[in-house]
Formats: C-alpha cells, structure tokens, sequence
C-alpha cells in the first residue's frame, strides 16, 4: 500500500544536556517518511520549503524512495524553522524560535503519482489545512490518520472537530486527550474521543509508552528503556511512521494488526532518540528494527503461575 504524508518538511536547531545543533533536517513529514523507508514502504510527502531548502536533502529522501513530487518549492521564501531547548528530564523543552515562513500559506498539492494512496498521514498542522487534503482526494483513502496538538484545540477547536469526525486513527499524548475530552481518566477520555468519529485511539505517554483503544479493548505498551537518550525531537512523528509503515506493509487494519504496528512504530521511534535530529533514523537498517523489536518481545512476554 502507498502512504502519503502530509506535512512538515523544516529545519530544527535543538539543544539539549548532552549538546546542541546549528540548522538540521527536520519537520514532521521528513520524520515519517524515513521511519516508512527503513520498512520498504512507498511515500510519497506533500509539504513547501523555501529556496534555502538543500537539494542534497531532497535527494536523500529522493534515494530512500520518498516521492516528493509533493513538496512544494517556493524560490524566494524560506523554510519553516523551530528551536527549542529541552530541560534536563528531556520530557519538558522552551520554543526559543518559531519562523513560519513558507509554511503560513501552505496549500497543500497531491500529486496525481500519489492520488490512490490507500493510507493517508495528516502531520500535525492547522484543521482546515488537514480537511483540504482529504478534499482534494479523488477518492477517500481506506485509513485517514490525524496527528494534532493543543495549540489547535486552543485557537481551532471548531474545524478541528470537523477533522477528527473524519479520522479513522487519532495519534495524541495525553495531555492533548485530557484536554480533547475533558476526562482526567485515559480510559474514559479515550470513549469520549471515540464518540467525536475515531475508531481508533492512540495515546501517547513518552517514556511510559502508548496505549491503544478500540471497540472497548484496550492494549498498553512500554517505551524501550534506552541507555543513552540525546534529542526526543521527531520521536512522536517517528512513532506515526513506523505505526503507518507497519499497517502498509501488512495491508490489514484489524486491532490486532495495530497491536503490532504500536510496536513497531515505538521501536522505530527509539531509533530517532539516540542521536540529534533525523541522524539515527537514516542509518537504521531494516535487520535493526527487527532486533529491536525482538527486545521488545522480550520485555513484555510473561508467564504467571496462579
């Protein structure tokens, strides 16, 4: 199945306890799509940078089969920028920098290369930016996937409820679902978030893992205790690529199928963690992710005598 992402493609400066970067890749479509590559799976991004934007980076993407015919290059604009320094937890970080730029009139352009797509990856971006994709869709993809924050539950609550009625899979940590729902409780707020379309519910919880709803099941998962943790940023997109990556390769979107995507997405996102930027990610080898999905196996599998 082909995968098309939409979303950031930026540039990140981050500082963190262990070290600090000038200008980097960044942007949530570039951190998807490497996760998708490192399974083999056809991208493709739509997204806008400026005329700063490398070409080197383009064809790095361009060399692990990312379509982006997509991206959108505007000559005399700049590329969006962020930079932010994280606390010593690395759970806590201060925007120090935020350069819109190009992105503030993004609209969005599909390829006709990528207009079959079955799943569909909406990064995180304004609501009606996110309905003007699907609108612009000759054909509803079979798996829409919405990532959000709570910037936009603050300032475009309205259309962003429009988009999520339209979500098949909702992606927020929990913070966004207690803010989404009003509930304190995951387990309730996760209902609530069902009642507005999802039938899927992921909520992300950082270092403590992910929690998967549906239907009334709930599945849990831990995050992958690491000895050395440089940037988290990338690490929740990551997460959504590997996830997506998983249920393209697999071609099914049963529960249980998701079960195993969480698993594969929360390893590829481990990845992302030990260096800065996108760096980890574009020397993963496929064998990698194996392994270490393997060490997931052997954290969680139990036998109890009762």
């Amino acid at each position: 199945m082909k995968l098309l992402v939409v979303g950031s493609v930026a540039f990140d400066a981050i500082e963190t306890p262990f070290g600090k970067t000038d200008k980097i890749l960044g942007g949530a479509a570039t951190y998807i799509t490497l996760a998708s590559s490192v399974l083999k799976v056809e991208s493709g991004i739509v997204s806008i940078v400026g005329g700063d934007f490398p070409q080197s980076d383009l064809d790095m993407l361009t060399n692990r089969g990312v379509n982006i015919e997509g991206i959108e290059i505007v000559k005399d604009g700049k590329t969006f920028f962020w930079s932010g320094k994280y606390h010593n937890d690395l759970n806590s970080r201060d925007t120090l920098v935020t350069e819109v730029n190009v992105l503030e009139h993004f609209d969005p352009k599909i390829p006709e290369s990528m207009q079959d797509a079955e799943i569909l990856l909406l990064g995180n971006l304004h609501p009606g930016v996110q309905l003007s994709v699907l609108e612009k869709m000759n054909n509803r993809p079979k798996l829409v996937i919405l990532d959000t924050m709570n910037f936009w539950m603050d300032s475009a609550m309205d259309i962003l409820l429009q988009m999520i009625a339209k979500t098949d899979v909702i992606s927020i940590n929990d913070e966004e679902a207690r803010q989404l729902s009003g509930e304190y409780s995951l387990v309730k707020a996760a209902k609530k978030i069902h009642e507005l379309g999802p039938k899927f519910v992921i909520i992300k919880k950082g270092e403590h893992g992910a929690l998967l709803f549906h239907d009334g099941k709930i599945f849990a998962i831990p995050a992958l205790p690491l000895e050395d943790v440089f940037d988290p940023t990338g690490a929740g997109d990551t997460f959504a690529g590997g996830f997506a990556a998983y249920l393209a390769k697999k071609e099914n979107f049963s529960f249980e199928t998701m079960k195993s995507a969480l698993i594969v997405g929360s390893a590829m996102a481990s990845f992302t963690v030990e260096k800065f930027g996108t760096e980890k990610l574009q020397e993963v080898t496929e064998a990698e992710i194996i392994a270490r999905i393997k060490n997931f196996k052997d954290l969680t599998t139990f036998e109890v005598e009762v």
